[in-house]
């Protein structure tokens, strides 16, 4: 018998007995609350009168009238600038003693997001609420005495001035708890390697001497280190090197697009379990197998506001006009989408993220990344989220048995009238002409705004296919190889065209 992984087992199992659930309106109240009180003698705290909201009668109102919306360019010219200047008490008490650099789809460099102390703290006890959960899982008692492959971005985290920087899965990795060391692959020798191909080249040669249980990142990057694992050992799926692969926890992005190109690379299904983990904080965590949606993580400091996802609230460049309306999570309705805003530990106050979500559940709130604000196409009135284009791309797999890992599109204008371009990652056979016809036919049948578009301005749909692998190349070659990096969905003209010269550039 597994003694140990029967006492973790045990442990956890008593654990969600004796932890209740909160109640989320006055969970996120407290949080709210402390927020405000910690902050109130910063710079951010002073400007906007914490002091006086705290006092007020309805403080989430207050706090919403008084504080305007942020995005990252927004927050980060007036406040966190000032952070890389040296001042403290900015946003948040004191200097943060690391800056995640967000792998973002979008912009021309990395973002520079304060980490705090106090969010690493939250950050493991969401982590601590996940694990808390295993016990809705029908996990075998000797699961819990495997290792866990975290394949995220280096640990080799960068010394800048007072404070260390890399990506968010890095430094959480590089935080880990001294117990679960042992559980821990690829291992910190490996994790600190900066070079993404060298990393996985290790992982590879390694693979055999790992007993591996549960695989953690985003799905795309995981595909890739599987499929070197399998090629460098001349076997034909990932369980012939670890036979007790039982459990995969995604992370940050929808993993239906994935999911079968992914289960292409197993012998057997194993327990999908996502989460939700961001550069500004854990924002939700999947808490029961009947669902893949996630729980938001509402008592472990961030509070969360909800901006209705319309056109007439969305900029060209994704952020939110100033007069879009905000909800709090007692009056969110269920399968709606939401832009969402959040107040961190982290000095992010009223802060867009970037992402849209659905609840499926209000009463558990429960809830699904439904995209991003910055892939909104709205060119000529189509109104398509990713959510509509990844609904659509499964749909297509399903009719022509093909997998379609990865795509991105634009809004392009061929002899002067508006076409969308569709470039979709897929090795199978289905002519393009076919293809381009079903996802516009698609389209037309879920989406009623893209049917009247079809109908006037937007005339036209074209396919290209390239390899899958097209796309974490091209990430390459903008030096966002790796761990958290997330291909954009939807590109500018200008980004679209830099697109188009790098795919006929790797075919000639």
């Amino acid at each position: 018998m597994a003694i140990i992984g029967s006492i973790i087992k045990n442990l956890i199992d008593l654990r969600d007995t004796i932890v209740s659930e909160p109640n989320a309106e006055e969970a996120q109240l407290e949080v709210l609350k402390k927020l405000l009180n910690k902050a109130k003698d910063t710079q951010f705290g002073k400007h906007y009168d914490f002091e006086a909201i705290l006092e007020a009668d309805d403080i989430p109102k207050m706090f919403a009238e008084k504080v305007p919306y942020f995005d990252y360019n927004k927050i980060n010219e007036e406040w966190w600038s000032k952070m890389h200047e040296g001042e403290e008490d900015v946003t948040w008490p004191g200097k943060p003693p690391y800056f995640a650099l967000s792998s973002g789809t979008t912009g021309k460099s990395s973002k520079r997001i304060p980490v705090t102390d106090d969010m690493v703290d939250a950050i493991r006890q969401t982590g601590i609420d996940q694990v808390g959960a295993l016990s809705n899982f029908d996990l075998p008692t000797d699961f819990f005495e495997k290792e866990i492959m975290m394949l995220g971005s280096s640990t080799d985290l960068q010394k800048e001035g007072d404070h260390e920087e890399g990506e968010i899965s890095g430094i959480s990795a590089s935080k880990i708890p001294f117990w679960f060391k042992g559980y821990y692959k690829p291992g910190d020798e490996i994790s600190r390697i900066p070079e993404w191909d060298d990393r996985v080249q290790r992982i590879a040669e390694n693979a055999k001497n790992w007993d591996i249980g549960a695989l953690s990142g985003i799905p795309s990057w995981l595909e890739l280190m599987m499929k070197k694992v399998i090629e460098y050992h001349k076997v034909d799926n990932i369980h012939e090197i670890w036979p007790n692969l039982q459990v995969y926890t995604s992370g940050g992005v929808a993993f239906e697009p994935y999911e079968k190109s992914f289960n292409a690379l197993l012998k057997h299904p194993i327990t999908v379990i996502d989460t939700y983990l961001a550069s500004e904080g854990f924002i939700a965590y999947q808490q029961r197998p009947e669902t893949h949606a996630m729980k938001l993580a509402v008592s472990n400091g961030i509070y969360f506001e909800f901006v209705p996802f319309k056109a007439e609230y969305v900029n060209q460049d994704g952020s939110i006009t100033d007069d879009a309306p905000v909800i709090p999570i007692s009056e969110v309705k269920e399968e709606e989408d939401y832009i969402l805003l959040i107040s961190t530990v982290s000095g992010a106050w009223r802060y867009l993220i970037g992402d849209t979500i659905k609840f499926t559940d209000v009463e558990r709130h429960e809830i699904k990344i439904t995209g991003r604000t910055k892939f909104f196409l709205n060119v000529v009135g189509s109104q398509l989220s990713v959510n509509k284009m990844n609904d659509a791309l499964q749909e297509m797999e399903d009719k022509f048995d093909i997998k379609i890992p990865e795509f991105t599109l634009a809004a392009v204008r061929i002899d002067g009238e508006f076409h969308h371009h569709w470039y979709l990652g897929t090795e199978g056979e289905t002519p393009e002409e076919e293809l381009a016809k079903a996802l516009d036919e698609s389209l037309k049948n879920a989406n009623k705004n893209y049917k009247v578009a079809r109908s006037k301005a937007l005339k036209g749909v074209k396919v290209t296919k390239v390899h899958p692998e097209m796309f974490p190349e091209w990430s390459a070659a903008n030096k966002k190889k790796g761990g958290q990096v997330k291909m954009e969905k939807v590109m500018n003209e200008e980004k679209f065209a830099k697109w188009e010269k790098f795919v006929k550039e790797q075919k000639a």
